[in-house]
């Protein structure tokens, strides 16, 4: 791994400029699209008569299905093209929008579940790609974490403002939603689906990629090549010394994570007065992703003070993560929380890009895709594991409880990050 020259935006070629607003805009619709649901699902949920149990087998049928299919879409993108998997992504989740608005049944809605879990795997590993290859191909040798910070930061700009709004859309609009016989979270999944229509004709007109071949055959290869790319992305992970260790720390980061994200809720609902607690919950989901933002945009920054040294600064971080995670367990007035939780949002936002860098210096353009879906799958497993975890200790103690053990494993996420920190030293100073 060569020497890399450091990001400045102005110095780029108006092409690298170009490609980077062309994507900064699609992550800003696509993940609005998304955002416009994430506030208000479980009380939508709620609202179609599941209960907590239900409500965790949905999540459950979501992260199995991703699982089950993130290696294999991965490396279908590498093999017949990032935009057209990507599409059918989109597709996929206008699908599962649909179903959900269709029906209050159990099963039906498990179905809905599944197609998000198969967009999710279809996005995987996809655009990304397209993006760091086409981003290398204008700016030879640029260093690409700013870049991909910048991504980011759209990404959770369009989460956070699809929040904001989808959590305000049920109050607004909601009895004209409950006189036509929807629900007044409807009114949030329709929005949804009229920005992924949009999302779909953004992708087609905007996002330009060198075609592939096309025909049915070549699709069938695609499928058929499929095993293969799994086959060498995994050797390739298992013998690289630098993407075992950096795959298995982001495992147990999503451990510690992912429950933190999915239980906050529950736990600061009861500190609230019933008659906004829903809206407010729309305000600090908004606030999460605002502060995960903001993080991203501060990565760059963060990383120059470690001298671009992503291992170390992804390690620092996980540290300071570790502490908040306690300092949020142990909160019990609401502004408290608030606060703890904004802070954690801001270190997980810093986090994202140095992880992501370490892991595109590591592979090949011809494997980026995959690496990335392998990536994806790892994290997801990780989650999976830890919701569960943080689930059963929750129900026997507490969330706090719950959330002070998964502080242990990002310190363990730290220290496998300072093995990287030494290792990335080597290789450096060899």
């Amino acid at each position: 791994m060569g020497p890399e020259i450091e990001f400045s935006f102005l110095a780029l070629n108006e092409t690298a400029r170009r490609h980077i607003r062309v994507f900064q805009v699609h992550q800003f619709l696509d993940r609005f699209a998304m955002g416009l649901t994430v506030a208000v699902v479980a009380l939508a949920l709620v609202d179609r008569g599941m209960d907590l149990v239900q409500i965790s087998l949905l999540f459950g049928v979501y992260s199995l299905t991703t699982m089950a299919m993130e290696l294999p879409f991965g490396g279908l993108a590498d093999s017949i093209g990032r935009k057209p998997v990507f599409l059918t992504a989109v597709v996929a989740s206008l699908i599962s929008l649909v179903l959900f608005l269709s029906t209050s049944d159990f099963y039906v809605l498990a179905l809905s579940f599944a197609f998000i879990g198969f967009g999710r795997a279809l996005r995987s590993g996809t655009l990304d790609a397209w993006f760091v290859e086409t981003f290398k191909a204008a700016a030879p040798d640029v260093d690409v974490q700013p870049a991909l910070a910048k991504a980011q930061w759209a990404n959770a700009l369009g989460l956070a403002v699809g929040a904001v709004l989808g959590g305000l859309l049920p109050d607004l609009l909601g009895e004209v939603a409950n006189t036509l016989g929807f629900s007044i979270y409807d009114v949030s999944y329709m929005a949804s689906v009229g920005v992924m229509l949009g999302v779909f004709v953004f992708t087609k007109l905007a996002i330009v990629e060198k075609p592939r071949p096309r025909e049915f055959s070549a699709l069938l290869r695609g499928f058929a090549d499929v095993p293969a790319v799994i086959r060498d992305a995994s050797v390739l992970a298992l013998k690289h010394p630098t993407l075992s260790v950096l795959l298995a720390a982001l495992a147990l980061f999503l451990m510690a994570t992912n429950p933190v994200e999915v239980i906050w809720p529950t736990h600061a609902k009861p500190m609230l007065e019933e008659g906004y607690a829903n809206t407010f919950i729309g305000i600090v989901t908004a606030l999460y992703f605002f502060s995960i933002a903001f993080g991203a945009f501060l990565s760059p920054h963060i990383s120059r003070i470690f001298k671009r040294r992503h291992a170390m600064t992804l390690a620092v971080s996980f540290g300071c993560l570790a502490g908040v995670q306690v300092a949020m367990a142990l909160q019990g007035s609401i502004v408290g929380f608030v606060m703890v939780f904004a802070l954690y949002s801001v270190i997980l936002g810093i986090c994202e890009t140095p992880a992501s860098s370490i892991l595109h210096r590591c592979v090949e353009d011809r494997q980026r895709s995959t690496m990335l879906s392998l990536r994806s799958l790892i994290q997801q497993l990780g989650a999976a594991l830890g919701l569960i975890l943080a689930g059963t200790v929750a129900e026997i103690f507490s969330t706090p409880i719950a959330w002070i053990l998964g502080a242990v494993f990002l310190l363990m996420a730290g220290v496998l990050i300072l093995v990287l920190v030494k290792r990335l030293g080597e290789i450096a100073d060899s």
